[in-house]
């Protein structure tokens, strides 16, 4: 152990290709040179990758190489350690905590100053731009753009803002060339001096750039070191620096110790193999040329060629500071004295070759020369797969990563990453796939997802946003109940997850669509007055229906009276939030200055959310914390202007994603994440995805007036150029394995998509460079291609190869596997049941045999079910509702007509019953509602007359109820109901008497499926002497069954039983109307034709402008995909006798029908 005095100051710069040497060597730096017990180790990188890296090492047992703990690391991005540094320099009296022209005060900055300078000649582009912009939003995201631009100015650029400050409206050039700047951008020289006028004086000395020089300055004249500086410094894993980050760390390091750990990709000099050859005259002090021919040089590595100029143009500038003899000798006693920590252990597979070649600069040529065949079945480390879609993708590398931990053991979950170009595409897949193993399965691979925007994935965050756009929100029932889905919100209002269900049944009985009120629906330029289907509509009568139950109107108000008992307290807390919203609406709309937004905002967290568990508590200080660091930008920018809540929305939820170094990486689990930037973690296997034309490299177009894009200098940052060299440098993290995959099948119609141009690059230079050990071509023996599902037959063909089609989802594997049997011959048990059928269950099997099997057997409800409400007033009544309403009309008027019947009164009554439905917000507003209500009452009183007509014809009600039963036998199962409400007339006949609402017959053709039910239950009447008639009278006309022998009532009902025995084992291959179709068809004989099977194919499959039977059950559509399978077991007419003939050839036979 050295004395902590003996850290000399130094600027020490160590090259390595691979990342783990340099750490190590970092890591033993420290321990034989540490600092003192309370003093801070410095170190800067660039992601929170590599600092927990970093520590990882550092808290290894000593025994293994590390320090035994990681503790006293302070952690910092390079911008913030300068500015620091610059202060403890400079004084903190010239220097302040921030910038006025850092980004954020200068975003603020320009907002205040724009629209004061429009009227000047220069700014007239600027001036067309911020046309029609009320709503301040242009104005917003220019300030933004400029103020980022400036920003970067102050970094790269320096001597153009000097220039412009100093009324020079000019450009240098790196060469030392001056142009004048273009007239169509003079305004960014005036709009600089004019920030810089308004900042005050020094102005330019507070910029990035100015505090730069000073510091500099000082440095160079400082006799002794300034207080506040760290004794050492430790640059690990940045890949990339400006020139002014660069030159101040030079300058500190004659204070301080600065050890920079650079990863460099190769040995040799390599600034000459690229195109930029101004850079060929510079003799470089470390890197010796690579004695190779002249022409070879000239093309060198290819993928290091076109991939990394970043990295090149950073090693060129960190040879103008770097002095290696100064420091060489430091290192005698640690890694051999070496500061070129460059690996030399023989490659053994594909990628270390093709990392060998980067490393040691080996042009084509030569690649061909050095290495042997490729034994694609021995050598898996680089691997290519083409899949149809991005779940596909994640699906495919489940199986692959599982199939890698299965051939070797060593190989662990947290030695894998999977990178991506956007980690919010593909996060919900990944979440669907490697979310869904339970943990006990042993396909189960521990996963975390780093660098996930938060926007969109907190329910918290979400719901605020919905709460920020309240005055454009249309307040929809699903919108609200959406609200009450988010756990802080129901905390904050005392609502239990499982009273959201009650809530919703309540707000859907009460007619509640959209709005909060009429003033509200009339704000969005809807006629006044419409106050029918809103919130308060629907909360006035709940409060009504708890207040008077089942009472009579009030005030136009018709009580909804489901709101009852103890959980009629639950209303309460739904006002509350309906009154919070309401404020909230009224609050936002108004624009506001800075102080009364913060105060607005913090106000609407406070009112509506209570945080649930610590990460929302987190989430929502980090909010109010954002509110606070914005007024005081706004402050320091001088801006107090109103702002509207478009602008105010943006910004302070636009912080939320401003991610620092705090977000959880290495994990001990598979890690995803974003492909960013100087994350070059050495891994095992690094996973590439989403590796698609297009969507890498990156597409960032710069802003017009960004006068950088033209004037290229090194060190400058370009998204295309930073994924490029980011490729490089995940090949080069790659210790055993390479895997990338892209969407190379179009989803649709499998044509061939293109990878990625740099896939496409690394594929050609391995195609080029490398051959296969056997016959064939490499690039396809090292690509798999998969089929469009998982559940692919090709996946269990166990076809041989060294990679081959296969996966661990066995649940497929079990489909494949079983044997294709007929249906017939793989019935069910026959279902034991332990009390005789009702009428009900066995009329419900009639009328749609496939769909009982399901619901009575299987207990299986196909019926769908709407789970969302409905935000949407109806404009006209569908088929159902206009069923739902006459049938409640009729039945409501139904005891009018038997004990008080007058036909002129019949209007009157009807007019009544429509206008409570119309208080009930059924029926549609204004002048939609009378058209509704006159349709639905048009048909009532002629059916109504009708039902009075036959209630004369039979005046006498029978007293008490009839039992129907028939006996169990072995075939069939028993049934057993009771029939009450049976009539008589004068002469003592029987008959029974419904009304039903339903069409029963049209003008020449019976409706035989509104029929079926009522003739079962027309069979069980027969059971019992007399003989009884059924009188059904409907909307469209009156149908009478007549008596029949009880006989063969009986035989029906035990043939009805037998087949629903055999319906209860199987899909019958019967459908109801279809059936009806045929027997109508095929007329009285019965023989089957090809005219009555045509009928049947088009009843059952639909045609042109007529949907089918089969469209409207979700159960036929399972059971039997079209009209041939339904046909295919050839019992289907045999099936139709049986069920439905005694129907059919009872009316069929007979005239009592009557076309009203």
């Amino acid at each position: 152990m050295q004395d902590a005095d003996s850290l000399k100051p130094g600027f020490m710069i160590i090259h390595g290709n691979r990342l783990d040497d340099l750490r190590e060597l970092a890591v033993s730096w420290m321990q034989r040179y540490p600092l003192a017990p309370l003093e801070n180790e410095v170190v800067l990188v660039h992601s929170n990758g590599i600092a927990q890296w970093l520590k990882l090492a550092l808290a290894e047992d000593p025994d293994n190489g590390g320090c035994g703990i990681a503790a006293a690391l302070d952690v910092q991005l390079p911008a913030r350690f300068l500015w620091q540094a610059y202060r403890s320099v400079l004084g903190a009296e010239t220097t302040p905590e921030t910038s006025p022209l850092d980004k954020a005060a200068l975003s603020w900055r320009l907002m205040r100053l724009l629209p004061q300078l429009l009227s000047k000649t220069n700014f007239s582009s600027l001036r067309r731009f911020l046309q029609e912009d009320d709503d301040q939003r242009k104005r917003y995201q220019l300030s933004e753009r400029l103020a980022d631009l400036f920003d970067q100015y102050q970094v790269y650029r320096a001597d153009w803002l000097e220039d412009w400050a100093a009324g020079r409206d000019q450009l240098k050039h790196i060469k030392g060339g001056v142009k004048p700047l273009d007239p169509d951008n003079l305004w960014q020289a005036e709009l600089w001096r004019e920030v810089l006028a308004d900042v005050g004086e020094g102005a330019l000395e507070q910029s990035r750039a100015g505090v730069h020089k000073r510091f500099i300055a000082h440095l160079r004249e400082a006799g002794q070191a300034p207080k506040g500086l760290p004794r050492r410094v430790v640059v690990f894993g940045i890949s990339s620096m400006p020139a002014q980050v660069l030159e101040a760390l030079a300058m500190l390091s004659s204070y301080s110790q600065v050890l920079l750990f650079v990863h460099n990709p190769c040995r040799h000099h390599w600034g000459d193999i690229v195109a930029d050859k101004e850079l060929l005259g510079h003799t470089y002090r470390r890197q010796p040329n690579r004695s190779v021919p002249t022409a070879a040089n000239q093309h060198g590595q290819p993928l290091l060629a076109a991939w990394g100029k970043q990295g090149r143009d950073y090693i060129n500038l960190l040879d103008h500071y770097d002095e290696p003899a100064s420091y060489r000798h430091l290192f005698d006693g640690l890694n051999g004295g070496r500061i070129d920590l460059f690996n030399d252990e023989p490659p053994s597979s594909l990628l270390g070759q093709l990392q060998s070649d980067i490393l040691e600069l080996r042009p084509l040529a030569e690649t061909r020369e050095v290495w042997g065949p490729v034994d694609v079945a021995q050598d898996r480390s680089v691997r290519f797969h083409v899949v149809h879609s991005a779940q596909r993708e994640v699906e495919v590398l489940h199986d692959q990563l599982l199939a890698r931990f299965s051939a070797n053991p060593e190989l662990s979950p947290r030695d894998v990453i999977v990178m991506v170009p956007d980690i919010n595409a593909y996060a919900p897949h990944i979440e669907a796939v490697f979310g869904q193993v339970p943990r006990y399965d042993p396909r189960y691979l521990p996963f975390t997802l780093a660098d996930q925007g938060q926007r969109g994935r907190q329910p918290l965050l979400i719901a605020l946003e919905h709460l920020l756009k309240l005055p454009h929100s249309r307040f929809a029932v699903s919108d609200i109940l959406d609200l009450l889905d988010v756990p802080a919100l129901r905390a904050r209002f005392g609502i239990k997850e499982a009273d959201v269900p009650i809530l919703q049944r309540w707000i859907d009985g009460a007619g509640v669509r959209w709005g909060l009120n009429a003033q509200q629906r009339e704000s969005l330029d809807m006629p006044a007055g419409l106050e029918q289907n809103t919130w308060r509509f629907g909360m006035r009568r709940m409060l009504l229906g708890y207040a008077a139950g089942q009472g009579p109107e009030l005030n136009g108000i018709e009580p909804y009276d489901e709101v009852s008992g103890l959980e009629a307290a639950l209303a309460g807390p739904l006002l509350t939030l309906l009154d919070h919203l309401e404020v909230a609406r009224e609050d936002l709309q108004q624009p506001a200055t800075p102080v009364l937004w913060v105060e607005r905002l913090q106000s609407l967290l406070k009112v509506f959310f209570r945080p649930v568990g610590d990460g929302e508590e987190l989430l929502v200080n980090q909010l109010l914390k954002l509110l606070d660091d914005w007024l005081r930008t706004c402050e320091s920018a001088q801006f107090n202007e109103p702002l509207p809540l478009s602008v105010m929305h943006e910004t302070w939820l636009s912080g939320i994603e401003d991610g620092g170094l705090s977000q959880r990486f290495l994990a001990g689990a598979v890690n995803f994440c974003t492909l960013m930037p100087m994350r070059a973690i050495p891994f095992k296997v690094v996973c590439l995805l989403g590796m698609n034309d297009g969507d890498y490299p990156r597409q960032q177009s710069p802003v017009d007036f960004d006068l950088m894009r033209n004037d290229y200098r090194p060190g400058d940052r370009s998204r295309r150029e930073d994924d490029r060299y980011l490729l490089l440098e995940a090949l080069l993290s790659a210790r055993e394995q390479l895997y990338v995959s892209w969407v190379g099948r179009n989803i649709r119609d499998n044509s061939e998509r293109v990878p990625s141009v740099l896939i496409g690059q690394l594929r050609d230079h391995l195609s080029s460079g490398w051959r296969l050990a056997q016959p064939g071509k490499l690039l396809r023996a090292l690509t798999q291609e998969h089929p469009l599902q998982p559940f692919s037959a090709a996946y269990f063909a166990d076809k041989p190869g060294p990679d081959g089609l296969f996966t661990y989802s066995h649940e497929w594997r079990e489909v494949h596997d079983s044997p294709d049997q007929q249906p017939s011959e793989n019935l069910l048990p026959a279902l034991a049941l332990d009390t005789p059928l009702t009428l009900g269950q066995l009329a419900g099997f009639v009328r749609d045999p496939v769909g009982a099997f399901f619901q009575q057997r299987l207990k299986v409800n196909f019926d769908n079910d709407e789970l969302t409400s409905r935000d949407d007033e109806t404009f006209q009544l569908d088929g159902l509702e206009n069923w739902q309403h006459q049938d409640r009309l009729s039945q409501a008027l139904k005891r009018w007509v038997e004990e008080d019947y007058q036909p002129e009164g019949a209007g009157a009554e009807l007019d009544l019953q429509l206008q409570r439905l119309q208080r009930e917000g059924k029926l549609p507003l204004g002048g939609f509602g009378t058209l509704s209500a006159s349709a639905l009452a048009e048909p009532l009183p002629d059916m109504l007359e009708r039902y009075h007509v036959q209630l004369q014809a039979w005046p006498e009600v029978e007293e008490g109820q009839t039992a129907a039963t028939i006996a169990a036998h072995e075939s069939a199962p028993g049934l057993s109901d009771w029939l009450g409400g049976i009539r008589r007339n004068a002469q003592g006949e029987r008959a029974y008497l419904q009304l039903d609402s339903k069409k029963l017959c049209n003008d020449d053709s019976w409706r035989w499926h509104n029929l079926v039910r009522p003739w079962v239950r027309h069979l069980a009447l027969q059971l019992s002497e007399p003989g009884c008639t059924s009188i059904l009278v409907s909307l469209n006309g009156d149908v009478v069954f007549r008596p029949m022998a009880p006989q063969e009532a009986q035989t029906q009902l035990k043939s009805l039983l037998e087949a629903w025995v055999a319906g209860m084992r199987e899909p019958l291959p019967i459908a109801c109307k279809s059936a009806f179709a045929w027997l109508e068809e095929a007329k009285e004989g019965g023989e089957d034709s090809d005219s009555a099977s045509e009928k049947a194919r088009e009843t059952f499959e639909g045609g042109y402008m007529r949907s089918g039977e089969a469209d409207s059950s979700f159960a036929l559509r399972r059971a039997y995909a079209d009209f041939d399978q339904l046909c295919a077991s050839g019992h289907f007419t045999s099936w139709a006798k049986r069920l439905y003939g005694g129907l059919f050839n009872h009316l069929s036979s007979s005239r009592a029908g009557s076309d009203q």
